[in-house]
């Protein structure tokens, strides 16, 4: 029994090794299930506050008359773009390049630990399903007004009318897409260029969620930040549409899933977003977008998904199709590997 052991001991360290991506992207998502996010100190509240100090100080007035459209502020107007662009490379480039050329030649051991660890910081399963549920026990319960109130956490629409059924329709809408931006991404881009790919869509990501705005003060100065990050996630949300398309097999709706986020997503202000959540949508049987108002204004979407309208239990359906994709894109490396690992033996 004590050889027994000790030979499967054995084989197992052999095999690890050659099982390094399964087990750092494993080690991250078992990291974010009993961790959850970090309660202080995170990353990317520094991150945030140093991107709004670097914002201040180069977004000034003058960059903002060129939004009106006159003549003389047309000058302003790139220089405010190539401004954007500069502040961008500064807050985002930096750490990745000191991640490749510092901390990627560890024993391999090592190099798990610290991946994962990083990844781990990076994706927010546990962090969306937390956001969630706070919304959607007060609309269980009845409780209208803390359910708006948790709302206005996730989504940047006005909250302070929204009835139940748009809630329920905006929590769903960001859970879809937040799965795509804060999970499958970074699962992803580790499979593509490791660690460092990962930080920089992580941090490309946040500063177009600060500065991606089609308003008077962040038109032009976040012009970069919003086309790059349409740019990072083209790959990524294709795959994360594929993964949630893939659940609709059982019920016979994954290739109408993919056809309505090519149709539907590519009429959506935000491209992958509107991929994902129309292929999520369209396997969960359930219509999204519709209109919404942004900073006083009521902005109109085209609709996504097929089906009935959503209500407030579909909110943890939209939870389990994005921890069931995480699992799927985890399945896959598993079995790629292994036929990798079996065909080098």
């Amino acid at each position: 029994m004590a050889a027994l052991s000790a030979n499967i001991c054995n084989q197992l360290l052999i095999m690890l090794p050659e099982f390094a991506i399964f087990c750092t992207l494993a080690l991250a998502l078992l990291l974010d299930k009993m961790l959850g996010e970090a309660k202080h100190l995170h990353y990317l509240i520094g991150f945030g506050w140093l991107a709004n100090k670097i914002e201040k100080k180069l977004n000034n007035s003058a960059s903002r008359a060129a939004f009106v459209g006159k003549k003389a502020a047309k000058p302003a107007t790139l220089n405010t773009k190539l401004l954007g662009t500069a502040a961008w490379c500064l807050l985002v480039l930096p750490l990745p390049a000191i991640y490749f050329f510092f901390l990627t030649d560890l024993t391999w051991y090592g190099q798990i630990l610290l991946d994962a660890s990083l990844l781990y910081l990076c994706i927010g399963l546990n962090s969306l399903q937390q956001h969630a549920m706070q919304i959607y026990r007060p609309l269980k319960a009845k409780n209208i007004a803390s359910a708006r109130h948790f709302t206005g956490y996730i989504v940047s629409r006005e909250t302070s009318v929204l009835s139940e059924s748009e809630i329920s329709r905006a929590t769903i809408e960001s859970m879809l897409e937040n799965g795509h931006d804060a999970v499958i991404a970074s699962l992803l881009y580790y499979l593509i260029g490791g660690a460092p790919l990962v930080i920089l869509h992580r941090f490309a990501n946040t500063l177009d969620a600060m500065w991606g705005y089609k308003n008077q003060r962040f038109q032009n100065f976040g012009y970069a930040s919003a086309r790059l990050d349409d740019v990072l996630g083209f790959i990524s949300g294709k795959c994360c549409t594929l993964l949630y398309a893939i659940q609709g097999l059982r019920q016979g709706r994954w290739l109408q899933a993919i056809i309505n986020a090519y149709q539907q997503g590519n009429q959506y202000k935000s491209h992958n977003g509107g991929w994902v959540m129309a292929a999520g949508a369209t396997v969960m049987g359930r219509k999204l977008g519709g209109s919404a108002r942004y900073h006083g204004k009521v902005m109109h979407s085209v609709m996504l998904g097929v089906g009935k309208d959503v209500t407030s239990d579909d909110i943890p359906h939209s939870l389990h199709l994005v921890s069931r994709a995480s699992l799927l894109l985890l399945a896959g490396v598993f079995v790629v590997q292994l036929v990798i690992f079996s065909t080098i033996r």
